[in-house]
């Protein structure tokens, strides 16, 4: 089966715009769980411009299916997720001015340094997913580097989905079949939605877990998040 993970961060985005608790990032999470979430992703940024470190502190106290935080491993997220002891820690290459992420880790380049992070998350026992492009040298690097899983930046898949849905996924097919071969766990985010998500689904192998946030809240204005969450499902087993 392969797990939905819903990412919370657009509902800290719209609370902040407005100031107050509306909405409830923490009853937000609560209700994607409660409508068939297999797990919650948030990605704390430096400048809190939607999930806090003191929103992660809550959820860590409510969150009842696999708790994912993503971010860039500088020393304060690092003190964060060693503090809240999540099942999975995500590695994320952003630089503190980018909109969203766009882009993985060079893990050859930077293997010394993810080693050591990993080495540091594991320790407390996260599971550890390093955010990589659809290369197959970049998931040897992050299995060199002890990484337990990759995620598969998917943000090139969506933008070439249209197009040629075959060629889109084919360096996506060959990177997730080497990281099978070494061992690794299998993720995919960014820019997966319900026109993408199936066939994306259908043909990647090993696909373990999708962490899906914009395209989700954005849906869930139209259909309601109860029924959303469910259309996102449906795509994860669609034939």
């Amino acid at each position: 089966m392969i797990r939905l993970s819903v990412n919370i961060n657009k509902f800290a985005t719209l609370r902040n715009a407005r100031g107050g608790n509306l909405p409830d990032v923490v009853a937000a999470a609560r209700n994607c769980e409660r409508f068939g979430a297999d797990g919650i992703t948030v990605h704390p940024r430096p400048d809190q411009r939607h999930i806090r470190y003191d929103d992660v502190l809550q959820l860590k106290e409510v969150v009842t299916t696999e708790f994912n935080i993503e971010g860039n491993p500088i020393s304060t997220w690092l003190e964060l997720v060693q503090r809240v002891r999540p099942a999975q820690a995500t590695l994320v290459p952003d630089g503190h001015d980018v909109l969203t992420s766009n882009a993985g880790w060079d893990t050859i380049k930077h293997q010394a340094f993810l080693r050591d992070i990993i080495s540091a998350l594991k320790s407390h026992g996260i599971r550890v997913s390093v955010f990589i492009d659809p290369l197959p040298a970049m998931a040897e690097g992050a299995r060199a580097a002890g990484a337990d899983r990759i995620e598969l930046y998917t943000g090139p898949y969506a933008q070439g989905y249209h197009q040629h849905p075959q060629r889109a996924v084919a360096p996506y097919v060959e990177t997730a079949q080497v990281a099978l071969q070494l061992g690794l766990g299998i993720n995919a985010g960014h820019d997966l939605n319900l026109h993408n998500l199936a066939f994306l689904a259908r043909h990647l192998p090993g696909l373990a877990e999708v962490s899906i946030g914009h395209a989700l809240i954005c849906d869930a204005i139209y259909l309601g998040l109860e029924n959303t969450i469910q259309l996102y499902k449906r795509q994860l087993t669609a034939d």
